[in-house]
């Protein structure tokens, strides 16, 4: 790929083809824990953009402008007040909207309060994110997805900040040979203990552990499908006696994938640019069955990131973990059993922006060719001034955005096409909420 064609995917700044396409959807800013203190003002910065996020005293979201447009102070030190935030520098006065609605130190018959409005974006809060809409023209409906038409009490939500560009974050994740290799495990972990863990399940209704099939079939039959909210992935397996594992899974577009977490849950994941060197992995895990034990999914992941940041524990200044033993013995990469930590490594190694001009496609990287495909289709469009978009929920398609199917799945080689459907078919027959999306 030659460097101007990697720099239209890869910048992702207010004016940059890319920025411009994904500001038009709904994109994670923060996690609603963030704003659960004494306090609730936390900094954002997405897609390049300083901005500062707050729940005044009404309880009301607001994402502002972080630089006052008065002086230039910092927002981040503003009083929170019942409309709004105050500048302590003069008192200036803004609205979540961004409206200035005082200026106290100004004359009293003073009316350019008025004429006053800086930078501000929409929000709306689902199931643990808070989620910010950065573009232009009307305002989207957030897609009926399943973790956000889950019931609040089955989504656990969460995130981490990889050192890398968010493209590359989001390739890992719809590349469905690595986890054959990256992902390897020499020995199958009890399924008992797999709650919280991917990779640790068994295969969908049999006693085989999901980590033996991927160690043993490591040639997978990939087929691709694009759809009304981007493109299925189906990574087919087949084994032994007439059968066939099938894992479905999904890029969400434009920056997010669906996969099976486990036999009962998924994971709906967002790469989300801070800037072109940084990224947030924001993921969503929706239970079909029991309520989700949100304090233990949310220990085992504070084991492994510190706060406020959410940066991991194991990064490049430690090698990620890297045991040279435990390569030989336990894992691929001997760097640990979190898959995370995997993931973060084979995203950050390639450098914070991937030279893709050095790279070399294979066949199994035929989804990763197809979304690029896609980013370049819909980068021109919206150049054009054109945002009826794939992904995008205007009015005319509010129902259309929905789903996605993601499951593992096992039936009969012959009937490849429909088992993976009815496995789905009885996963929402017997959810307690509505999953029939």
């Amino acid at each position: 790929m030659k460097r101007d064609r990697s720099e239209l995917l890869t910048q992702t700044g207010s004016g940059t083809g890319a920025g411009k396409t994904l500001r038009q959807y709904w994109m994670p800013a923060a996690l609603s824990d963030e704003l659960n203190s004494n306090r609730p003002l936390v900094p954002i910065r997405l897609m390049g953009e300083d901005l500062v996020l707050f729940r005044n005293e009404n309880g009301e979201l607001g994402l502002i402008d972080r630089q006052c447009p008065h002086r230039g102070v910092d927002l981040c030190y503003g009083r929170l007040e019942k409309e709004g935030l105050r500048c302590p520098f003069h008192g200036w006065y803004f609205s979540t909207d961004g409206q200035c609605l005082e200026q106290p130190a100004e004359p009293e018959d003073s009316i350019l309060f008025k004429k006053i409005k800086t930078t501000a974006y929409p929000v709306i809060e689902r199931n643990g994110i808070i989620f910010a809409f950065m573009g232009k023209g009307e305002v989207p409906a957030l897609p009926t997805l399943d973790c956000l038409e889950a019931p609040d009490s089955h989504v656990f939500s969460f995130k981490g900040l990889w050192q890398c560009n968010w493209l590359q974050a989001l390739e890992v994740g719809i590349d469905p040979a690595h986890p054959s290799f990256l992902h390897r495990f020499f020995k199958d972990e009890d399924p008992e203990d797999q709650y919280g863990k991917q990779f640790r399940d068994t295969a969908a209704n049999t006693d085989i552990p999901i980590t033996k099939i991927l160690r043993d079939y490591h040639r997978p039959q990939i087929e691709l499908e694009e759809t009304y909210y981007g493109i299925r992935i189906k990574t087919l397996r087949h084994l032994e006696k007439g059968q066939t594992h099938i894992r479905v899974t999904n890029q969400v577009f434009p920056c997010a994938i669906s996969i099976p977490m486990s036999n009962t849950m998924t994971i709906t994941q967002w790469h989300v640019p801070i800037d072109d060197q940084n990224c947030f992995w924001y993921a969503m895990f929706t239970s079909f069955t029991e309520p989700i034990d949100k304090a233990k999914m949310r220990e085992q992941r504070l084991a492994e990131h510190t706060l406020p940041d959410y940066a991991p524990l194991k990064n490049k200044a430690n090698q990620y973990g890297y045991n040279s033993e435990e390569q030989k013995n336990l894992t691929y990469t001997g760097m640990g059993m979190d898959i995370n930590v995997h993931d973060q490594w084979a995203c950050e190694s390639m450098g914070t922006i991937q030279n893709r001009a050095k790279e070399h496609l294979s066949t199994t990287d035929k989804a990763i060719s197809a979304y690029r495909r896609l980013l370049f289709q819909t980068i021109a469009k919206v150049e054009k001034g054109d945002l009826n978009i794939i992904g995008a929920v205007m009015n005319e398609n509010d129902d259309s955005i929905k789903g996605p199917i993601a499951l593992d799945a096992i039936g009969s080689t012959a009937d490849c096409d429909t088992f993976w459907r009815d496995g789905d078919a009885k996963r929402k027959a017997n959810c307690p909420w509505n999953a029939d999306l």
